[in-house]
């Protein structure tokens, strides 16, 4: 009785005991691990891709002075007159070219301080950079912050387009990286502040100083170099030609940045006058501009392949021209505007004046201001009667 009981005690414990499960845990693991070792696979795989690319790319690069030569923007355009005198150029500007050394070290630590502060660390691209860009869009539901490098703003400038996609963006990346492997840190800086547009179609810091300062980058202060930095965010929108006091605010804001990054100490920043700032009043446009305006929305397409300049001749008479905007200025009365169009017989434009002062207004009432007569045809009906015989004192009726 003693055994049977044991053995039935026995029996109901092995019904207690729980069946044997499938290790999870081991089954989990060797799958991390698979994971992990394809995961550092293909990420070499990544990393020496990248690296052809790269390398690749660095031996097709043009040479130093190659890319010191070439031009960025858009063709100068020149419109000439009749007789083939030059009535305007439009197009990009450009200043010296500063060597490294004689960039003022306000404008190199401005420039980095705001567009790139890891510039010295970094290989081309700026992981840190484009992790707080994607942060911050993340938590603004935009993006406010850009992650391209000085770099990169620079192989953008002279390979590429402004194109938001991920095509041009990898090729700006590859391009960077490529570009830092070619040249030093100093040559890449120097290429990048004597290419970069400013705004105000100036290129590079020493166009950019004489057009909105009216001296030379080498004598660059600390405000000024402000300003200049500034416009590389939005040329358009800050170029003091465009709105002085827009310029001068976002300088204030390039200050803030230059002295959160540790540039400029806070007793430095107290000390600058941002109203002392004086910039290059803006050159007189004469009233050509009505004329060269007007004909060159008449341009259907201009050739984007060449960077030769394009020369417009014109039928524009350069004395009558003259003659019509002293005519203008003569007889309008102080406070009205004035307009003129002198054509030829075949009904070529020989003098066009659209406003008494083409600076202070550049709306053309010779083409756009459509608008009722009036009594101003009053003159040619009377004269016409007289010239038909009525006299003055003629009654006539006033019907079809």
């Amino acid at each position: 009785m003693a055994r049977n009981d044991n053995l039935r005690k026995a029996d109901r414990q092995g019904e207690a005991r729980p069946k044997k499960q499938p290790k999870q845990r081991g089954f989990f693991s060797r799958w991390l691990r698979r994971l992990f070792v394809w995961g550092v696979a293909l990420g070499l795989l990544a990393a020496i891709a990248i690296g052809v690319a790269v390398g690749v790319t660095a031996n097709s690069l043009p040479s130093y002075s190659e890319l010191r030569n070439t031009q960025v923007g858009q063709q100068m355009i020149v419109v000439r007159a009749r007789d083939g005198t030059p009535l305007v150029s439009m197009g990009p500007s450009y200043g010296k070219w500063l060597p490294y050394a004689e960039i003022p070290k306000v404008m190199k630590d401005t420039i980095v301080s705001v567009e790139d502060r890891r510039y010295r660390a970094h290989i081309g691209i700026d992981p840190i950079g484009i992790a707080r860009s994607l942060v911050v869009r993340l938590r603004s539901g935009k993006w406010k912050q850009g992650g391209s490098t000085i770099t990169q703003q620079l192989a953008r400038t002279v390979f590429l387009n402004n194109n938001r996609n991920f095509g041009r963006k990898a090729r700006e990346a590859v391009l960077a990286m490529a570009l830092e492997w070619k040249f030093s840190k100093d040559d890449i800086l120097e290429l990048y502040l004597n290419k970069v547009y400013f705004g105000g179609g100036a290129y590079g810091i020493d166009a950019a100083s004489r057009k909105f300062f009216g001296h030379p980058a080498t004598t660059l202060s600390l405000p000024e170099a402000a300003v200049i930095a500034g416009l590389v965010k939005a040329p358009s929108r800050y170029s003091p030609t465009a709105d002085a006091k827009a310029a001068v605010a976002r300088a204030k804001d390039v200050l803030d940045v230059l002295q959160a990054n540790g540039t400029i100490s806070a007793e430095e920043a107290a000390h600058i006058d941002m109203d002392a700032i004086k910039f290059e009043p803006e050159k007189g446009q004469n009233s050509v501009r009505y004329f060269t305006d007007w004909a060159l929305q008449q341009l259907d397409m201009l050739d984007s392949e060449t960077t030769e300049p394009i020369e417009v001749w014109t039928t524009l008479d350069a004395g009558m021209q003259q003659a019509a905007t002293a005519a203008i200025q003569a007889n309008a009365p102080k406070g009205a505007q004035g307009a003129l169009v002198s054509m030829d017989r075949d009904g070529a434009v020989l003098a066009m004046v659209g406003g008494t002062d083409y600076v202070t207004s550049n709306y053309n009432r010779a083409i756009n201001s459509v608008r009722q007569p009036g009594s101003s045809w009053k003159l040619f009906v009377y004269l016409a009667a007289l010239e038909a015989g009525y006299k003055p004192n003629d009654r006539v009726v006033d019907e079809p």
